[in-house]
């Protein structure tokens, strides 16, 4: 699982590039690319604005990205849907990913507005396969049942090279 160490500004500043805007919120890098680049970041459960925000593990890296949006239009969010319906053992699992998504983010303190509230449509349906591979990596596998089986469909999108080069990474990204 993530750390609760300051992310540095190395990271930061890929990230930013990643995203091609200014990360907001960020925690930590709850999973890294084996590349090297961050994959996953840690959100506070709080905007600066004082907005809550939901989405506890955030998904960068546009190459991962892109796979699983390849994987949202093949229609496999609507299977996984399906099974939660009809396998208990499945439906049991992912309310306990739930449970831990929760119980993770609560640990950096209560916001009442998004209580019992997780991500991805955790945990009766399946609504954003990003959410739940950003989880299954932070929180390793055996955490998120649809989540590990989303990562495991998907390419390694790594293997061409990272998304980022981090010496490419400027002051003009921040």
């Amino acid at each position: 699982m993530s750390s609760d160490a300051a992310i540095d500004q190395r990271d930061l500043d890929i990230v930013a590039e990643q995203l091609r805007r200014a990360p907001r919120a960020i925690r930590s890098v709850a999973h890294r690319c084996p590349c090297g680049n961050p994959d996953v970041v840690e959100t506070a459960s709080r905007l600066p604005d004082g907005s809550p925000f939901p989405t506890l593990f955030y998904l960068t890296c546009p190459k991962a990205s892109s796979a699983i949006g390849t994987l949202e239009a093949s229609g496999l969010m609507t299977e996984m849907t399906q099974r939660l319906r009809s396998e208990p053992e499945l439906t049991g699992s992912y309310r306990a990913a739930h449970e831990a998504y929760l119980a993770r983010r609560g640990s950096h303190g209560p916001v009442p507005e998004i209580e019992g509230i997780s991500a991805g449509g955790m945990p009766d349906r399946v609504k954003c396969l990003h959410v739940l591979v950003a989880h299954s990596l932070a929180a390793g596998r055996g955490v998120n049942p649809l989540g590990d089986e989303a990562l495991a469909l998907l390419p390694q999108w790594w293997a061409d090279g990272p998304c980022v080069v981090a010496d490419t990474v400027t002051e003009e990204s921040r």
